[in-house]
């Protein structure tokens, strides 16, 4: 059963709704380890609201953070240290869906960020989304991966920049999954017609 983690290059490029797509496409369960803040409608939340298929198990956060904020700084606020050894996959038998928190990069505590809890049987989905400075984002964020040794690819998000995503692949070599379009809203059909045309190559992963 594939581990697959979903990464961005930075914040808010469409993290939630690629996992949600991957999600249904695979039918797999969804794990968010650490959540930071808007715990009533955090990202799991999102997840169940975007689902349509029977066999998807949304599995709970290692850690949830009251503060939307990097999670080291979240969880001193609420008294805690996120210590990486608590974070464990749940056990299933399915393919399971893991999101992280912000970019790669992003501090857990003083020592560990969230590449940390990217394990070596994971594959990796980068989301890459085009803004001013993307392509260094996008560039750092896949070479770390692949210093570290995790077989990489890549979803775009957002209007299509053929001279930014060219030269991304061109650089990195990563296979490129698909695109998720701007849409005006993402619900579960919207999410049904993407899980669809990108499950082929997701199965390739």
């Amino acid at each position: 059963m594939q581990r697959i983690f979903v990464t961005g290059i930075s914040t808010d490029v469409g993290k939630t709704i690629a996992a949600a797509i991957i999600t249904e496409a695979l039918e797999a369960d969804y794990w968010k380890p650490v959540q930071a803040g808007d715990l009533d409608r955090s990202d799991s939340h999102k997840i169940r609201e975007l689902i349509s298929n029977p066999r998807t198990v949304v599995h709970g956060n290692s850690y949830a953070l009251q503060t939307p904020m990097s999670p080291h700084a979240a969880a001193h606020l609420d008294g805690i240290t996120i210590d990486i050894n608590t974070i464990v996959a749940p056990d299933t038998d399915n393919h399971l869906i893991i999101e992280g928190a912000g970019g790669l990069l992003v501090p857990l505590n003083d020592t560990d960020t969230v590449l940390d809890i990217i394990r070596p049987n994971y594959k990796v989905v980068v989301v890459s989304r085009h803004y001013l400075g993307s392509i260094n984002h996008s560039l750092l964020t896949i070479n770390w991966l692949q210093l570290k040794g995790f077989e990489v690819s890549v979803l775009f998000s957002g209007d299509e920049h053929p001279t930014t995503e060219s030269i991304i692949l061109k650089k990195t070599g990563v296979p490129m999954i698909g695109r998720i379009q701007e849409e005006t809203s993402f619900d579960k059909a919207v999410v049904k017609k993407y899980a669809e045309q990108l499950k082929p190559a997701l199965q390739l992963l």
